[in-house]
């Protein structure tokens, strides 16, 4: 290892050192932000009430008053890092039944949408999410294979070119949700309900389902109902139960009637059939049977039909039930015992969406009311509560359709793509690895490697959208020192294999497999040189000791993003900029004109100043550089020649990667392979020429 890259290990140590320092000293956790920030957020006759949680969740208050629901960042809860490394923060708005209210974006530092595509489709992303519920399979993308049509599964659109940022949108918004579903809100089923199975036939009579707990019976007698209203208003406004405390106040059954076998035996032929035509039309809706044989009749004399009625409630978990008259004539079964048969009955449905479970125990609850004084009289009432289960034999329940993990998903969507991209690096690996002297002296070598550098620029760059950025490494760095998860990288495949062959590449060759071969700017740049040649424009090369000091501009960007990144982040986006590739690769050019002017200024540069870019100012071929010390060899064959006398390598060496020594300096080789050639060809290499002439020829092989 030359002074010069012991020099520069020890100044990335350094830097390393300083990084952490600052990031420990101002390192903190995300705070929910304050009710003055979230309240405009809240759509009127909607508010926001008190915060409940230390992790910043709110009611959501109704226009009465009442709580309507949940309101929470998902940033304090689920703090998923974003490729900028920090999280989107999403506000979320949860009813009480697990429905997205609403769903806005708060925050976030995605380089794609603060400078690239914009905000509008970022925003427009979570419009989405209003009306779907947690219970149903909501991911994002389009339907794979066969599942499209009566797929379980909710698609989201996700956004073109920014499918990784969304993804991880998305699963912040779940994870947080689904957070505040099992903390706030139990009674809530986050799967899928039970329903009826009709496949399930049993011949039953009356008989049976009292006997089996099918048909539930609640009897409340006059004097307990005395006993209820003792001590209140209304103790002594019911003289029959004073009179007669024997006799039944109460006298309820409650059968579930979704099951075709218990409704069988429970209806006539003629309401049987009006039941299924309903639940033929409401295949959502549970029915419940409700019969009263005393006194106490179930309704008033306000009740309309189809309405709920004002004496009957329900709850399950802790959770109200939405029970409401279904408007079917009953009539019941033969068999059905007399007293049953003339009593006052109602079928009650609910939609088993909102997170009713027929399989899971849950309370029917009864008001029983008295009235005081005459003119004007005050009500009072108790409630009376019947425990009821449906037998889970009777229920089907849809299989959990648990979305692919968003990899997964990834790697699906972009198959095609991966393969290409797949057999494109082995071929290159290969090509280089195996015969790469062979290749550089090579006739054709010119156009071999600008068809492989358009191909570099066509479809990893401006089709694959795979231009590295020094986004990825500042992510991972925030990432480490704030314990997050490495998962971000996983939502975009195609990058991470060029990363992972450009990590292989530090070992094998330093960073001139990323620098040379696979990036797409640098790939322009390279054909924007080869334009000035042809226009035989004048070229600018600074002299050695220039040279050197503006490859050192490269470090102290880098230097200054790493800053930004602990210092001021909601900056970092607008510095990062200073990379034109999202100008040039990912959007095509399409942007604002000052960003525009300054990747195509940077192109025009190329054509006087060879690769000047890459060579002074590119902040992500520093960190190349530094992972370009992992490089276990010197690759490039020397002789002892070689800068003593011999200059031609060095001089033709469009990067100045060569020493006056003849020493290649790696941190700064694109892998051109120039040198190589030169190397190789008897009809150029000055020691090969003057050994052809009978002098002696020494050679350094490569390690």
């Amino acid at each position: 290892m030359t002074g010069r890259e012991t020099a520069l290990r020890r100044a990335v140590q350094a830097l390393t050192v300083f990084t952490f320092w600052v990031a420990g000293a101002i390192q903190g956790l995300a705070e929910p932000l304050s009710r003055d920030i979230l309240a405009p957020y809240i759509v009127p006759p909607m508010s926001l009430g008190e915060q409940i949680s230390e992790n910043g969740v709110w009611q959501l208050l109704n226009s009465g008053g009442a709580e309507a629901g949940y309101v929470f960042e998902t940033e304090p809860m689920a703090p998923l890092p974003g490729f900028s490394g920090a999280p989107i923060n999403v506000l979320v708005v949860l009813d009480l039944n697990g429905r997205f209210l609403d769903v806005q974006l708060l925050s976030h530092n995605e380089p794609i949408f603060v400078s690239g595509l914009g905000q509008a489709p970022f925003h427009k992303f979570f419009e989405q999410y209003r009306g779907h519920s947690i219970t149903d399979s909501l991911v994002v993308g389009t339907p794979y294979g066969s599942g499209g049509d009566g797929s379980a599964l909710v698609y989201l659109d996700g956004v073109t070119k920014a499918t990784a940022s969304v993804r991880i949108a998305h699963e912040s918004v779940l994870a947080a949700t689904l957070q505040v579903a099992r903390e706030k809100m139990s009674g809530i089923a986050t799967g899928p309900p039970a329903y009826p199975d009709q496949e399930v036939t049993e011949e039953l009579t009356w008989e049976d389902l009292v006997t089996q707990g099918i048909a539930v019976r609640k009897v409340v007698t006059n004097a307990e109902v005395d006993a209820a209203f003792d001590g209140t208003l209304w103790e002594d406004d019911d003289p029959d139960a004073k009179d007669y405390p024997e006799e039944t106040y109460l006298d309820l059954w409650v059968v579930d009637l979704g099951p075709q076998s218990i409704a069988r035996a429970v209806l006539s032929e003629d309401s049987l059939a009006e039941l299924q035509q309903f639940m033929s039309i409401s295949t959502m809706d549970e029915p419940v049977l409700v019969v009263e044989t005393a006194r106490h009749g179930l309704i008033t004399d306000d009740f309309v039909r189809n309405t709920a009625p004002d004496l009957i409630s329900a709850e399950q978990g802790g959770f109200p039930i939405a029970f409401r008259d279904a408007d079917i004539y009953v009539e019941m079964n033969a068999d059905v015992p007399e007293e049953i048969r003339d009593g006052t009955a109602l079928i009650l449905r609910t939609d088993r969406r909102l997170g009713f479970d027929p399989t899971a125990e849950w309370e029917l609850q009864v008001k029983a009311l008295r009235a005081h004084g005459v003119f004007q009289p005050e009500i009072g009432s108790v409630t009376f509560e019947v425990p009821y289960q449906a037998p889970d034999r009777f229920f089907a329940r849809q299989d959990v359709i648990k979305p692919a993990p968003p990899w997964v998903d990834a790697l699906r969507n972009r198959a095609g793509d991966l393969i290409v991209l797949g057999v494109f690096l082995t071929g290159l690996l290969m090509l280089l690895g195996l015969s790469l002297n062979r290749l550089a002296g090579h006739r054709y070598f010119t156009p071999i490697r600008l068809g492989i550098l358009a191909f570099v620029t066509g479809f990893i760059g401006w089709w694959g959208q795979g231009q590295l950025s020094i986004a990825t490494p500042l992510a991972v760095i925030r990432t480490a020192f704030e314990g997050g998860s490495y998962a971000f990288l996983l939502y975009d495949p195609f990058s991470l294999a060029l990363w992972g062959v450009t990590i292989l590449g530090f070992v094998l060759w330093g960073r001139g497999l990323f620098c040379g071969w696979l990036c797409p700017f640098g790939a322009l740049q390279e054909f924007t040189a080869h334009l000035g040649r042809i226009l035989r424009l004048p070229q600018i090369e600074p002299n050695a000791v220039w040279n050197d000091r503006l490859k050192l501009l490269k470090y102290v960007v880098l230097a200054g993003l790493v800053a930004l990144l602990f210092t001021t982040p909601a900056r970092l986006d607008k510095a990062i900029e200073v990379e034109p590739f999202k100008t040039a690769i990912t959007t095509f050019f399409i942007r604002e004109w000052y960003y525009v002017a300054y990747a195509v200024g940077l192109l025009v540069l190329s054509m006087v100043l060879f690769k000047g870019f890459c060579r002074y100012l590119c902040p992500l071929g520093a960190v190349m550089a530094i992972g370009g010390l992992l490089r276990g060899r010197d690759w490039i064959a020397r002789r002892t020649e070689c800068g003593t006398p011999c200059q031609l390598c060095r001089v033709k060496c469009s990067y100045g990667a060569i020493r006056k020594t003849g020493e290649i300096q790696y941190s700064e080789c694109f892998q051109c392979l120039e040198c190589v050639t030169i190397h190789d060809d008897r009809n150029q290499c000055v020691p090969l020429i003057l050994a052809g002439k009978g002098r002696p020829l020494q050679k350094v092989a490569a390690e």
